[in-house]
């Protein structure tokens, strides 16, 4: 996808060398994208599938050896701020992006049982409020780029009948509705605006008990990778989609699960 070459792109939530985040970064940097990634350490230390404290800076080098500028920060969405913050480090650093990848998310198992303000909240605020408020990228878009440039932003969705997740799944799903009334908003800015649902994917935090109970739905017989997401977001990212906006992907590899 030639149209990639030399744009450069936001990826929030890179954390984990196994991350879907991670994926995106190298799929977008082998096609010529100049990539600004954000993470933020103190969560992963305690959720998921544990910190990695030194990979930020070894993606960083990685993607630069891809022959692509690149640059990086610690970005916590709870700080009403971020979005202010993520959008003047991008420009100091790199230059006005065109293409913004809303990755980051918070996520805490929460069922009907232990469902509280606090867990409620703590969703919210990183999967709506900070996701939602780097729209700011659409504001500084119009100031920076002429006339018919073509933009980008996607937002990574999930839904499902997990009733272990009820805060993530009902905040991913608050997005999945923005995602058609933004697309009309900023159509004439000619930025697409995009949701991309994964399905499962193992990026590490699927155990060998899990891979079990998901195998039988996948009928291709595997189940889903970052890179296969990674793949999706490109071609979303790229010239070639500009046509398709206000929807959102499924990229599931058939699940059977929903």
């Amino acid at each position: 996808m030639k149209s990639l070459k030399n744009k450069i792109a936001i990826v929030t939530g890179a954390s984990r060398s196994t991350g879907i985040g991670t994926a995106i970064c190298r799929s977008l940097a082998s096609q010529g994208v100049d990539i600004f990634f954000t993470h933020w350490h103190p969560f992963d230390e305690t959720e998921g599938n544990g910190g990695e404290k030194e990979w930020p800076e070894q993606l960083c080098t990685e993607l630069k050896s891809m022959g692509v500028r690149a640059s990086h920060m610690e970005a916590d969405f709870a700080n009403p701020e971020i979005s202010l913050k993520i959008m003047e480090q991008v420009e100091e650093s790199l230059g006005n992006a065109s293409i913004l990848i809303n990755n980051a998310a918070y996520c805490v198992p929460t069922n009907y049982q232990n469902l509280s303000i606090t867990s409620l909240d703590q969703h919210y605020v990183v999967n709506n409020r900070g996701t939602v408020l780097l729209t700011e990228f659409a504001k500084r878009f119009e100031k920076n780029h002429s006339k018919g440039t073509p933009g980008r932003i996607i937002f990574m969705v999930s839904k499902g009948p997990d009733p272990d997740n009820l805060a993530y799944i009902l905040t991913k799903g608050a997005l999945i509705g923005l995602i058609e009334p933004l697309s009309v908003g900023l159509a004439p800015l000619n930025i697409t605006v995009n949701g991309f649902d994964p399905g499962p994917t193992d990026s590490g935090w699927i155990t060998e008990e899990m891979k079990t109970h998901f195998l039988p739905m996948f009928p291709m017989g595997r189940i889903g990778l970052p890179e296969d997401a990674a793949r999706g977001i490109s071609f979303l990212a790229s010239d070639d989609s500009q046509w398709i906006t206000g929807q959102v992907i499924k990229s599931e590899g058939g699940f059977l699960g929903k």
